[in-house]
């Protein structure tokens, strides 16, 4: 006699019904990566075009779109940057974590704090003064040696960026369709990448609209399925079911855990300032204006983003999953607590609404993917290569460099996708040594017309040194400093001190105190000038030359206005 699942089916029935979900499944998630390709390609066209028009630099047009992007397109590009496979995963696993719950998923909140700063403090500065990429301040104040030095944490975070996103459509594709996590990870990986080297920001922007759309719409879509699925119980009960009874899907934020959650919090809120992908949005923008608005509207929309995750993740933790086929235990107890949105999509909705659901991850992460590979690229290309390696460096070439270089990030970023990490840990990870190390950093240069390259360096070394010493377990980078509040947990060091912000803090401290010592020691003979080996009194009045905004001449305002997107 067949075996009968909870569904009322015969075993033979279910896994037949099964096979043709897969199928229909890869056949519209291919249909949809066609869609995304396709919307590339294009895009790259429209940025051929551009060039031609282009009577300036046309590696601009690859970078920042010509500064031709209007605010509309601004805003779901901005907003589809953030809203990565990490951003949705990692949500939806820190409300249904016993461990956690709903108050340490900080996610929505620190995105909007992070929009919100940007648009204040840091978007008219750096769209006034017509940069091209993040360090371009850094190079006009301090000089090649500090850029480069500036370069590896932001290439080392776009890589975990990567990683990380694609982490979570391998976990999601092997759930719900049962296609291996490698060849889904290395498939949207070489659309991304196909895509991005085509056509730059523009291919990035227009697929982003697509993509954010589509994730929006899936997402709201599975919440009433889930919500109204038999072995969800009452979602006001505030206990997990088939766990500990005393763990809230609420959460709860100790006093001894306080600094933890605010040392995480300040990490993604902060340390998402000091990303090329925001800045690249920014400086693409038609005016300083509408850069400002980019950034204020983003923030509203990655918060509304984030709410699907959020009662998917409430839903899972209160779901009896011993009614579905999953059984028991549930994933908390097997490890699979990163998976949880894709489990409960799969065993909590109908087959279709579950397909829904892969579409919205892969989206998101394809809306990443391509921003961090050109965020790196960006700055490699128009940082270090133009202006060191090769300096009469033609348009052309500088167009491979930029491919070339998407194509090393993505590689690199693809081969470290297959970390067993937790993806709310790597999603941390990602700004956690932008906090500690360019924040600080980008604060000063914007903002303390006395910080010197003296200072800069100082701070640099000094932030580097305690993170490293202040260990990392998701690396598997040993504890040296050991903060107030440690823990050994499973024989690991967690630091419960808010030790990346007292980073921060000392690197900015260190930054301003160093600055203004070799500023009055200079001033005041107390140093004698011929020992300015950075040169730094001789850079100051042309540091403050070129850093005045300067007003678009005529064929750049012919150029913005002649043909709009």
């Amino acid at each position: 006699m067949c075996q009968q699942h909870s569904n009322g089916y015969p075993k033979t029935v279910s896994i037949v019904a099964s096979m043709a979900v897969n199928v229909a499944g890869l056949v519209a998630v291919a249909g949809f990566y066609l869609i995304v390709l396709a919307t590339g390609i294009l895009a790259s066209r429209k940025s051929k075009k551009m060039e031609k028009k282009c009577a300036g630099q046309k590696s601009e047009i690859t970078i920042v779109g010509g500064r031709r992007i209007n605010a509309v397109i601004g805003v779901f590009t901005m907003t589809a940057t953030w809203v990565g496979g990490g951003y949705i995963l990692g949500t939806a696993e820190a409300v249904y974590s016993p461990a956690q719950g709903l108050l340490w998923a900080f996610g929505p909140l620190a995105y909007l704090v992070n929009f919100l700063c940007a648009g204040l403090f840091f978007a008219k500065p750096m769209r006034s003064k017509r940069y091209v990429t993040m360090l371009d301040p850094f190079q006009h104040r301090y000089g090649q040696l500090f850029t480069t030095a500036i370069l590896f944490p932001a290439l080392f975070s776009d890589i975990l960026w990567a990683a990380c996103i694609l982490a979570g459509l391998g976990a999601t594709m092997s759930t719900i369709l049962d296609l291996s996590s490698t060849i889904s990870i290395l498939i949207s990986a070489a659309v991304s990448i196909i895509y991005t080297v085509l056509g730059g920001l523009y291919a990035v922007a227009y697929t982003d609209v697509i993509q954010l759309s589509f994730i929006f719409v899936s997402l709201w879509i599975c919440v009433p399925f889930l919500t109204l699925s038999p072995a969800v119980t009452d979602l006001s009960q505030t206990t997990h079911f088939n766990q500990s009874n005393i763990n809230s899907w609420i959460g709860e934020v100790k006093l001894e855990d306080a600094g933890k959650w605010t040392d995480d919090f300040l990490v993604v809120a902060l340390g998402g300032l000091a990303v090329q992908s925001l800045f690249q949005r920014i400086l693409s923008a038609t005016s300083s204006s509408k850069a400002q608005f980019t950034c204020f509207a983003a923030a509203g929309f990655s918060f509304i983003m984030g709410i699907p995750s959020m009662i998917i993740g409430i839903t899972a933790a209160c779901a009896d999953w011993n009614q579905t086929e999953y059984g028991l235990p549930p994933p908390y107890e097997r490890g699979e607590a990163g998976n949880v949105l894709p489990l409960a999509l799969s065993y909590f909705t109908p087959a279709w609404v579950s397909l829904l659901g892969i579409g919205a991850i892969a989206a998101a992460v394809m809306s990443s993917m391509d921003s961090a590979l050109l965020s790196s690229a960006s700055m490699f290309t128009q940082n270090i290569y133009k202006t060191t390696l090769r300096k009469q460096a033609s348009d052309g070439e500088l167009k491979w460099v930029i491919r070339i270089s998407v194509l090393l990030v993505g590689v690199a970023g693809t081969g470290l996708a297959f970390n067993k990490s937790s993806i709310f840990a790597l999603w941390l990870l990602t700004t956690d040594l932008l906090y500690c190390v360019v924040t600080p950093q980008l604060v000063c240069v914007l903002h303390l017309r006395s910080a010197n390259s003296y200072g800069a360096i100082s701070g640099y070394v000094v932030a580097w040194l305690l993170r490293v010493l202040s260990g990392e377990p998701a690396l598997g980078v040993p504890s040296v400093l050991l903060y107030p509040g440690w823990r050994e947990e499973d024989g690991v060091i967690k630091q419960y001190f808010p030790f990346r912000t007292m980073i921060a803090f000392v690197s900015l401290v260190t930054v301003v105190g160093v600055s203004w010592l070799f500023q009055i020691g200079f001033s005041s003979q107390l140093i004698p000038q011929s020992w300015d080996v950075l040169g730094v009194c001789k850079k100051k009045m042309e540091a403050e030359f070129e850093e005045s905004p300067i007003p678009p001449s005529n064929e750049e305002r012919s150029f913005v206005c002649s043909t709009p997107l």
